[in-house]
């Protein structure tokens, strides 16, 4: 369910080849290496392990393969694995 608290934070999704996506957000839900949680503006400082996709403003999804996450000073900073497309079967 969408948060009411409509404060907004500066994000950064980056992967070794490319930068994802960049821009002020209200929500980022996150799949870690503890379970699932939400970021709002100035949650508490952390650093965590990225294991699954992440939901921007709960309507753009961002596949993950694996990464990083730290939040600070009301900056989130992503630095993930791109999901590669699945490769067709060999014949």
């Amino acid at each position: 369910m969408p948060s009411a608290y409509t404060g907004n934070f500066r994000c950064v999704i980056l992967s070794a080849r490319q930068l994802i996506f960049e821009g002020e957000v209200g929500s980022l839900f996150i799949s870690g290496d503890r379970g699932e949680y939400e970021l709002l503006a100035y949650h508490y400082p952390l650093i965590g392990i990225v294991t699954g996709d992440v939901v921007i403003n709960w309507n753009k999804r961002v596949p993950v393969k694996g990464g990083v996450v730290r939040f600070f000073a009301n900056e989130c900073t992503i630095m993930m694995e791109e999901k590669m497309a699945e490769e067709a079967p060999a014949i």
